[in-house]
C-alpha cells in the first residue's frame, strides 16, 4: 500500500480538484486498468520479527520518542512504518525486503544521540497500497473496495480510502462501468488515506451493512482489540490490533500517519475496505504487506477521523 497526505477535505464535501486528478493519473499511468494494476503493488510476505537494534536502557520519554519518530521521517526510507511502544519507552521500525543496511544506517544516523531507541524489526516482502476492498468499486482504471456507507442528513455516501479516490471522478459497481455508483466529492491523500463517494444512482441500495453485519456506530481501535475485515479480494479475515498512530513510508512522498496496525492479513484489490468489531466500524484498509496465505501486516485509516473530516455518520 502505499499514502499520501492531502489537507483534510472540510466537513461540507468538496469535489476532487482537478491537480489531485492529474497528480493521480500521471501516478497510475504505468499500471494496467483494473485488477492487472493492482495486483502490480504487492509482492507476497510473511512478517518476521528479527531485530537489528535493542532499546536503550529505561526507554525514552514520549516527548523524545516523538522526535525520534520525525527523524525516521526526515530519513525518508520508502518501504518502512514505525509506531511508539510506550511499554518499553522504544521506536520500533518495521522494514521490508527493499531497505537497505545503508538506509538504516541513515534512519540510526538521522536519530543521532537517540538512535539506541529504534527497535528495527525485519518484514519479507514490500509495502504497498492494496488497490480493492468489502464490496467491490470500479473507477475508469483501477478497483477498490467500499468501506462504510454514511450519510449526512438524506444524502447517501460510501467511505473508501484516500489513495483510492485521488484521481478518481466516476464510480461504477462493475469492471464493465455498465451501472454508475456517483463521484467523488472528497479526498485526502497522503498524510491521511480516505475519501468520499456520493450516490446518485438513485437505483442502488446503500444498506448501513458490511456482508450480513450490522454498523450501528463507529469507535476507535485499543490494543489488542478483535477486529475483523472484509475485502473483495480475499472476503473476510480477522485478527487483532497490534499498535496505534502508526507511520508508514510508501516512497514517492507517500506517507500516511496515524494507522492502526493489525495482524490481519489483505491483499491487492482489499484496500479501502471496511475494518470492524462487532456492530462498531474501526477503520479503511490502506496498505501493508503479506497475503492471506501466509499472513502479512495491515495498516488501516482510523473511521473516526473520515466521518469527522465530512460531517457524515453510520448508519
Amino acid at each position: 500500500m502505499s499514502f499520501k497526505h492531502i489537507p483534510h477535505t472540510p466537513h461540507t464535501p468538496t469535489s476532487t480538484s482537478t491537480r489531485g486528478r492529474s497528480r493521480a493519473r500521471t501516478r497510475l499511468a504505468a499500471l494496467a486498468a483494473g485488477l492487472a494494476a493492482v495486483a502490480a503493488f504487492t509482492v507476497p510476505a510473511t512478517a518476521s520479527a528479527s531485530s537489528d537494534s535493542a532499546a536503550g536502557s529505561g526507554g525514552l520519554s514520549a516527548d523524545r520518542l516523538a522526535a525520534v519518530g520525525a527523524s525516521v521521517q526526515r530519513a525518508d526510507v520508502a518501504g518502512t512504518a514505525w509506531y511508539t511502544d510506550p511499554a518499553t519507552g522504544t521506536l520500533v521500525v518495521t522494514a521490508d525486503s527493499t531497505v537497505s543496511a545503508t538506509d538504516l544506517a541513515r534512519i540510526k544516523h538521522e536519530a543521532g544521540a537517540d538512535a539506541g531507541a529504534l527497535r528495527v524489526e525485519r518484514t519479507s516482502g514490500k509495502l504497498s497500497k492494496l488497490i480493492s476492498g468489502g464490496d467491490a468499486i470500479y473507477a475508469s482504471g483501477w478497483r477498490c473496495s467500499l468501506g462504510f456507507n454514511v450519510r449526512s442528513g438524506t444524502t447517501y455516501y460510501m467511505l473508501t480510502a484516500g489513495h483510492c479516490t485521488d484521481g478518481a471522478g466516476t464510480w461504477w459497481t462493475s469492471t464493465a462501468h455498465t451501472t454508475t455508483i456517483g463521484a467523488t466529492v472528497g479526498s485526502s491523500f497522503p498524510g491521511n488515506d480516505y475519501g468520499l463517494v456520493r450516490y446518485d444512482n438513485t437505483s442502488l441500495a446503500h444498506a448501513g451493512t458490511v456482508g450480513s453485519q450490522d454498523i450501528t456506530s463507529a469507535a476507535n481501535a485499543t490494543v489488542g482489540m478483535s477486529v475483523t475485515r472484509r475485502g473483495s479480494t480475499t472476503g473476510i479475515h480477522s485478527g487483532t490490533v497490534q499498535a496505534l498512530n502508526a507511520t508508514v513510508n510508501y516512497g514517492n512522498g507517500d506517507i500516511v500517519s496515524g494507522l492502526i496496525r493489525t495482524n490481519v492479513c489483505a491483499e491487492p484489490g482489499d484496500s479501502g475496505g471496511p475494518l470492524y468489531s462487532g456492530t462498531k466500524a474501526i477503520g479503511l484498509t490502506s496498505g501493508g504487506s503479506g497475503n492471506c496465505s501466509s499472513g502479512g501486516t495491515t495498516f488501516f485509516q482510523p473511521v473516526t477521523e473520515a466521518l469527522a473530516a465530512y460531517g457524515v455518520s453510520v448508519y
